[in-house]
């Protein structure tokens, strides 16, 4: 009989996030294996529960509430909490979610000899504040492993940590099916929050100056950051007289029909971590023309074999190969098969299998 190990999946929440989903997602994957013991440790402020976690996973949350009027103290009640809980547990291995969070699991497991993984979620050249880059520049080295999303991420993360074990797993990607055939529109599709960095004002003018009455480019997403660009695209819509040309879908609960009735997915963000859209977009077999900013596009794009990686903010480029997919179906379908194909070694087996070969091998 296997031997049966014990992990600690550690995260603040499971609210209703993308960090959160794929701690959601490996949760479900692991819970499969009946040689695992799983503990799921929440130690944020709300401990939210948004996915469903699977019965055989024990879930430890303080028993106290946070109460933010006495942050310091409930800071260290916390860091006691949890060096508490890990001892208890006594696991094999512990992985921990979240770039502002991860260096907190570290501090309360100081001297404890249980191996901790790490994962960093956010593009990997961003500042979080002097505190916390101090605090990861420190700490991080601590750590039996640090998990990056991308082959950049990790090339920068061997420059800021010195640490001889860094490796790269991205996300796992939705599979974008449909046992029914549904018809394909002339539909260039882009999701995303309406924020500043995903450059959506940029990618309606470019599409409008193509100037193809028979295609439509739709917008899935709303506000956010308190950034208010909604009404700023309407305004720039209403300008350029694109009305029938640029539809602002809005946020939707369910945006695999749109991936499923486009033919093809524009990226014009410059900031990302990861970008999960990217990935649907090539499991519905869509080619996607994206930007080839810091981190993602690149580990799931081969230009020119499933779409198109465009040199940050050259809008002409973007504009052109946007254009060469919109008039030329055999290419498109060329390139969106290509693209179904590459992204399977995204899928959650795959994901789940490289975390465990990593944390426990």
């Amino acid at each position: 009989m296997d031997e049966i190990k014990k992990i600690a999946l550690v995260i603040p929440s499971l609210h209703a996030g993308g960090m959160e989903r794929v701690m959601s997602e490996l949760l479900n994957e692991f819970s499969k294996d009946k040689t695992l013991e799983i503990h799921l440790i929440l130690y944020g402020i709300t401990r939210e529960i948004f996915y469903s976690v699977p019965e055989n996973v024990t879930i430890h949350k303080p028993s106290f509430e946070f109460k933010n009027k006495y942050r310091l103290f409930y800071t260290l009640k916390t860091l006691i909490f949890l060096r508490r809980q890990i001892i208890k547990i006594a696991p094999k291995s512990i992985l921990s979610f979240g770039e502002r969070w991860n260096s907190f699991v570290l501090i309360a497991c100081w001297g404890l000899k249980y191996p901790i993984y790490v994962s960093d979620r956010c593009q990997p050249n961003k500042s979080l504040g002097k505190l916390h880059n101090w605090l990861r520049n420190k700490l991080y080295p601590k750590a039996k492993g640090v998990i990056a999303q991308t082959e950049k991420g990790k090339a920068i993360f061997e420059k800021m940590y010195k640490h001889t074990n860094i490796q790269v797993i991205g996300n796992p990607i939705r599979q974008i099916t449909s046992e029914k055939k549904i018809d394909k529109e002339n539909i260039v599709l882009t999701v995303g929050r309406l924020i500043d960095t995903k450059h959506h004002d940029e990618l309606i003018r470019l599409f409008v100056e193509i100037n193809d009455p028979n295609w439509k480019l739709i917008i899935v997403g709303d506000d956010a950051l308190k950034q208010k660009n909604r009404s700023k695209l309407e305004r720039l819509i209403k300008e350029l007289r694109a009305e029938d040309k640029v539809v602002l879908a809005g946020s939707q609960k369910e945006v695999e029909p749109y991936y499923l009735k486009s033919k093809i997915f524009a990226f014009t963000s410059s900031s990302e971590g990861f970008p999960n859209v990217i990935g649907e977009a090539m499991s519905a077999g869509l080619p996607v023309v994206a930007f080839d900013c810091m981190s993602g596009p690149s580990d799931m794009i081969a230009n020119e074999k499933n779409g198109y990686l465009i040199e940050l903010f050259n809008y002409e480029s973007f504009k052109k190969h946007l254009q060469i997919l919109m008039s030329d179906e055999s290419l498109r379908l060329k390139l969106g098969l290509n693209a179904a194909e590459s992204i399977q070694e995204f899928t959650i087996d795959e994901i789940s299998k490289k975390y465990k070969k990593m944390i426990l091998e």
